[in-house]
């Protein structure tokens, strides 16, 4: 008789348990924002490093938070092609790149004036700049120069804007800096200090600066410090001012900005002007994946290397040729 008892009582033991389980489970909220990024096929990096970070669990809070989401084509861009990168990533690297896309309050970014790389921060501080502007028939966002593929995905906790790259945190407040810790770049900084900009590029800005590597300096002439220090200081103060805008300027900012000829002028530091011409996608029709550019000396189109390095004073972009005022 005691047996059935102990058996009895298991049975009702193992059937509340169920019960409180089902309960719990019927209590739990499947549309944060942590849940609907799990559920979403082309966020599964996102996923993999918001779960690696323990970024998952703060976007399971009540929030309200604004998730920006790279999709899983621009986690590849930046290196990252699948969730084993992520884990073999550095903890640091991708713990600032998580923390940096994501955002406290609920962010409606079409909400926002139509006007240029408008600032708001991250929820670790970090500074991020959004477009809202018109493109033809289109209204278009960017974060940073990225654009936003799917605005306002709505979750009880808050909000998910899907980008088609991944945000890089700025690690320099300068372009002085950010052009100093290249060793592409090692040249034009020598010129930069020659001409006496550093001064002005370590002020408030902000500034845009499109930055000649090593190799194209060398195709100038300026191959070294020495080369450099023979110049004509006026002369190159006045070069390396064409490289340079009074402005931040992504190369995305060119696309929205620039009409149906797909070419447009720059003013820059200097007072001269470089001309801007749209590259098109290959793959689409009517679409623009970034620029070139014409100094009024160039004969032949200079090309971008890297683009978009945000600072906190501004962007570096870099080129493969100078940009030059006379032939």
């Amino acid at each position: 008789m005691m047996k059935n008892f102990k058996y009895t009582f298991l049975l009702l033991a193992i059937a509340a348990s169920a019960c409180k389980k089902d309960k719990v489970d019927q209590l739990k909220d499947n549309n944060k924002i942590s849940a609907i990024v799990a559920d979403n096929f082309n966020l599964s990096i996102y996923n993999t490093a918001l779960v690696r970070t323990g970024l998952a669990k703060q976007v399971d809070q009540e929030g309200p938070f604004t998730a920006i989401a790279p999709s899983d084509d621009a986690f590849g861009l930046a290196g990252f092609k699948t969730t084993t990168d992520i884990l073999s990533a550095a903890p640091a690297r991708i713990s600032a790149i998580m923390n940096y896309h994501i955002l406290n309050g609920r962010y409606e970014f079409n909400k926002l004036p139509f006007l240029f790389n408008q600032e708001i921060k991250s929820a670790n501080g970090g500074k991020l700049f959004v477009t809202h502007w018109v493109k033809g028939p289109d209204t278009i966002l960017t974060i940073n120069g990225s654009k936003i593929l799917s605005k306002n995905v709505k979750a009880s906790n808050g909000l998910i804007q899907v980008i088609d790259r991944v945000l890089e945190p700025y690690a320099y407040n300068y372009v002085s800096d950010a052009i100093a810790s290249d060793r592409n770049l090692t040249l034009f900084y020598q010129a930069l200090q020659r001409a006496g900009l550093l001064e002005t590029l370590n002020g408030k800005g902000p500034y845009t600066v499109f930055a000649p590597d090593n190799a194209a300096m060398t195709a100038f002439g300026l191959n070294s410090v020495e080369s450099i220090n023979q110049m004509d200081p006026a002369v190159l103060l006045r070069l390396m001012r064409y490289h340079i805008i009074a402005d931040r300027r992504f190369i995305y900012d060119y696309i929205l900005s620039t009409g149906i000829s797909g070419k447009s002028e720059q003013s820059m530091l200097d007072g001269n002007s470089v001309q801007i011409k749209l590259k098109p996608d290959p793959q689409i029709p009517g679409a623009f994946t970034s620029i070139e550019l014409l100094g009024t000396g160039n004969t032949a189109m200079v090309q971008l290397g890297r683009r978009d390095q945000l600072t906190g004073n501004g962007v570096v972009h870099t080129i493969t040729s100078m940009l030059k005022i006379t032939q």
